[in-house]
C-alpha cells in the first residue's frame, strides 16, 4: 500500500483520530511516530502491487486464497452510494486462510463494470490491482474507514470463527485521476495477526 502523508486511507485526521482511539482502547493496533502509515500480517508490511498472498509468501509466510466469486452483480444501493449511473459491478469476494483453514481475512471488492471481460481474463497471478492497471485503470488516489465490529452469522461461517468475534474492518474507495471510482473494497481483517500502523510528523501527534 502506498503511503501518504496526512493518513495512507485519505480520511481526515479527526475521523482517523477517533478511529484510531477506538482501535487503541480494544489492544487491536499499535501506532508509531514518524510519518506514513501502512498495514502489516505479523509484522510485515503488505504490497497490494503484488498480491498479498504472494507478497506474504515471498518473506515466507504462507496463506491460501479462496475466491468465494468473481461475476457480475447489479448493487444499486453501492451504486447510489459512490453516485455512479451505472449500478453494474465485477464482485470478486475472498477468503485468505492459515494452512489449519482458519480465516484471517474476507474482502468484497466492487469493481465498476465497463465490458472489458475482466471476470474473463482472470486475476494477474492472484493480484486484482496488477489485473486492473492491465486493464488501464489506473488508481490515483484512495479515501477510507477503517472500525471494529464483530462477525455476523455467515462471515463466522466463511472464516470458520465465532459470531461475534472482533474484527477490523477496512472501507476504502480508490478513484482514477480523473475521479472515476476504480474499485470499492470492504475487507475483515483478524486483528491478531493485521495491524495498522500510523505514522505523523511533528512529534508523532495527529
Amino acid at each position: 500500500m502506498k503511503s501518504k502523508p496526512g493518513g495512507q486511507f485519505g480520511v481526515s485526521r479527526t475521523t482517523l483520530r477517533q478511529a484510531l482511539q477506538v482501535l487503541g482502547e480494544e489492544g487491536l493496533i499499535s501506532t508509531h511516530a514518524g510519518i506514513g502509515s501502512f498495514v502489516t500480517f505479523d509484522g510485515t508490511p503488505l504490497d497490494n502491487r503484488l498480491g498479498w498472498t504472494r507478497a506474504l509468501a515471498e518473506q515466507g509466510t504462507e496463506l491460501t486464497t479462496e475466491t468465494l466469486r468473481f461475476e457480475e452483480v447489479t448493487d444499486r444501493e453501492l451504486a447510489a452510494e459512490l453516485g455512479l449511473a451505472s449500478s453494474t459491478f465485477i464482485a470478486l469476494d475472498r477468503v485468505r486462510r492459515l494452512g489449519d483453514g482458519q480465516g484471517v481475512s474476507l474482502e468484497h471488492s466492487r469493481i465498476p463494470a465497463t465490458g472489458d471481460g475482466l471476470p474473463e481474463r482472470g486475476l494477474d497471478d492472484g493480484s486484482l490491482s496488477r489485473a486492473l492497471i492491465a486493464a488501464g485503470r489506473i488508481t490515483d488516489s484512495g479515501e477510507g474507514l477503517v472500525s471494529v465490529r464483530g462477525l455476523d452469522a455467515a462471515e463466522a461461517a466463511v472464516l470458520h470463527r465465532s459470531p461475534g468475534d472482533s474484527f477490523l474492518r477496512l472501507a476504502q474507495v480508490y478513484r482514477a485521476a480523473d475521479g472515476s471510482v476504480t474499485e470499492q473494497v470492504t475487507s475483515l481483517l483478524d486483528p491478531a495477526r493485521f495491524e495498522l500502523h500510523v505514522r505523523s510528523g511533528r512529534g508523532g501527534r495527529l
